[in-house]
């Protein structure tokens, strides 16, 4: 197991190598010019000039290139052009926000969209079936923004339940900054209060993310249980008398679940794009708002930054979601062998 695990992380390297070239060459090309934006509109050529050649935008492009993959390899990004602060520094603030809300999404997801597929399998072409295949393009079809915005104004401005926006009450203060997870840190802190409130204020960015996370899942497990049903063991079990609860808990959900996990692994990489939206909606403080100050600014280090630690973090789920399938199913990782 542990060879399989270090050729999945070997085998992302190249990968990771290949988005750092991609993601700089990209902003190099598209419209606009950084060291303009960072002087301002009443700035003379000269000044701006100034600026390209303190910031190194004034290199061949290929020299720029080689920098930047210095500077990535030693975990320097640099310095924000629009804030001035260096770049790892606001990322390391604003990373785990994102995390939070995005794996409070994805439990949220597996948790309900397994037994929703296992469900609508078990009762293939019933009304439970129906209803989950509808939800599950419902799912899929409503927008992130628009959803987020019915859920603020029916749950947070009509029935005033739950908080409109940000991560905690402002009266309560915020608690000592261990790991920039805010509930973990609550509870580090002993404040329970902190704690109910950060949950609080997770529900509905969460429910939002999760939705067609739910659809996605609830759609692989159901097609996996069903497959798996007409395998001859389950036909065997079935002939030996085995109930419906036991014969898909014990033998058809183990086995059908292999795909779901792969799909959860890359549906992670999805709810972290839409996790911009939604974090604009709801004013949360992570990755998704500092992308979109980044592109409004033309500020191309925090750009370069973001899409690589999004793509790095992206990478490290895929290699443990590798890692499940090989648990679940130990026949992976020998056949990679």
């Amino acid at each position: 197991m542990l060879r399989y695990l270090l050729r999945r992380l070997a085998l992302s390297l190249p990968a990771l190598l290949g988005l750092v070239l991609l993601t700089f060459v990209l902003s190099r090309v598209v419209p606009g010019d950084p060291a303009a934006a960072l002087a301002g509109d009443a700035a003379t050529p000269a000044q701006i000039a100034e600026i390209r050649a303190q910031y190194g935008l004034d290199r061949p492009l290929a020299e720029q290139a080689l920098i930047h993959l210095k500077q990535v390899v030693q975990g320097d990004f640099g310095r924000s052009i629009f804030s001035g602060r260096p770049v790892a520094e606001e990322i390391l603030q604003r990373l785990p926000a994102t995390l939070e809300l995005t794996f409070a999404a994805l439990l949220l997801a597996t948790l309900i969209g397994i037994p929703l597929g296992l469900i609508a399998a078990m009762n293939h072409n019933g009304l439970i079936d129906h209803l989950v295949r509808l939800m599950s393009v419902g799912g899929l079809a409503i927008a992130s923004f628009w959803l987020a915005i019915m859920l603020q104004l029916v749950f947070s401005m009509e029935l005033d339940i739950l908080p409109l926006r940000g991560r905690l009450d402002v009266a309560l203060g915020s608690p000592p900054r261990l790991t920039g997870f805010l509930m973990l840190d609550t509870l580090l802190a002993g404040r329970l209060d902190m704690f109910l409130s950060a949950c609080r204020h997770l529900v509905l960015p969460a429910v939002t993310l999760a939705l067609p996370g739910i659809a996605t899942i609830a759609r692989f497990t159901r097609s996996g249980v069903l497959e798996t049903l007409q395998k001859d063991f389950v036909l065997y079990a079935r002939a030996a008398g085995y109930g419906r609860v036991r014969l898909a808990a014990i033998y058809v959900l183990r086995n059908a679940v292999t795909v779901t996990v792969t799909q959860i692994g890359l549906l992670f990489g999805a709810l972290i794009s839409g996790a911009v939206a939604v974090e604009a909606v709801f004013d949360w403080p992570g990755l998704g708002t500092y992308a979109v100050q980044a592109i409004l600014a033309a500020d191309y280090k925090a750009l370069l930054a973001v899409t690589l630690v999004v793509g790095v973090v992206y990478a490290v789920v895929n290699v443990l979601v590798d890692l499940a399938q090989a648990l679940i199913d130990p026949r992976i990782a020998g056949a990679g062998r």
